[in-house]
């Protein structure tokens, strides 16, 4: 089944609405509006990524990744995993496409540019606390990660997805509810995808008191520190095996969460 907005993804707005299906009409878009075309939206990201997309470009020319691997993309909290490829060293081929900032609206505007084009056998997006520090509400994350999956899923039918919750950092923490809202539709959309799959690092980053873990987060209280990553290492492991396994009929991979 295709990752394209569709009735399901409706229903699971109003399912999941903290006031967002109020706050924005729900917009469906066909199949065929959603693969990256020059409009206006994917110029203005271009000319505001100029930077780190010129950076992708000159590390491809100078050491062009292998096909058939693991990438990560997405915001800051990839852009700062600088250890990444050696967590994750059971994969021959890591390759880190995070640009601090970033959010899933940008993702998935690059998802050709930035994913397809390295012809990965698995994709993982970490992205949407940035759109909801902007205004966006979880319906608009959610609608900016199925666009991201559709157009990935349609370049690459077998490659595998994957979305990291939305993370719970101490200085959005007047966003939790919203946090909740986005995870709780994206996962429930993944479930109706092939090959794809939630990863829940929200709930380890929350304490017995409700609130977000403050010792995972560097002073400003809103990116990782080592202890952060190690917790973000030891989850979302169980879920980059390797090529072999990946083999697997995706059924058998699901988790339940």
């Amino acid at each position: 089944m295709k990752a394209a907005v569709s009735l399901p993804v409706l229903c699971l707005a109003l399912a999941f609405g903290t006031g967002a299906a109020a706050q924005t009409e729900p917009r469906l878009v066909p199949p065929a509006a959603l693969a990256v075309a020059p409009s206006p939206e994917y110029q203005a990201a271009m000319a505001r990524w100029q930077g780190s997309l010129a950076a992708f470009a000159n590390a491809d020319r100078e050491n062009p990744p292998a096909t058939d691997g693991v990438l990560f993309v997405g915001s800051s909290t990839i852009r700062f995993w600088k250890h990444l490829a050696q967590d994750f060293r059971q994969s021959p081929v890591v390759i880190n496409r995070g640009f601090g900032g970033s959010t899933m609206a940008d993702c998935s505007l690059f998802a050709r540019d930035l994913v397809v084009r390295y012809k990965p056998r698995h994709v993982l997006v970490y992205a949407g606390d940035n759109d909801l520090a902007e205004g966006r509400t979880p319906m608009q994350v959610m609608e900016s990660f199925a666009r991201f999956a559709n157009t990935v899923r349609e370049a690459l039918p077998g490659a595998r997805i994957s979305y990291i919750s939305v993370k719970p950092s101490p200085s959005r923490e007047a966003l939790l509810p919203q946090i909740r809202s986005t995870n709780a539709m994206i996962a429930a959309y993944i479930h109706t995808m092939t090959n794809a799959d939630y990863i829940d690092t929200f709930t380890p980053m929350i304490g017995e008191d409700g609130r977000p873990r403050a010792e995972l987060f560097l002073g400003d209280r809103l990116h990782m520190n080592e202890a952060g990553y190690r917790l973000w290492q030891s989850v979302i492991g169980a879920h980059v095996a390797a090529p072999a396994v990946l083999a697997v009929p995706a059924a058998a991979l699901r988790p339940n969460p």
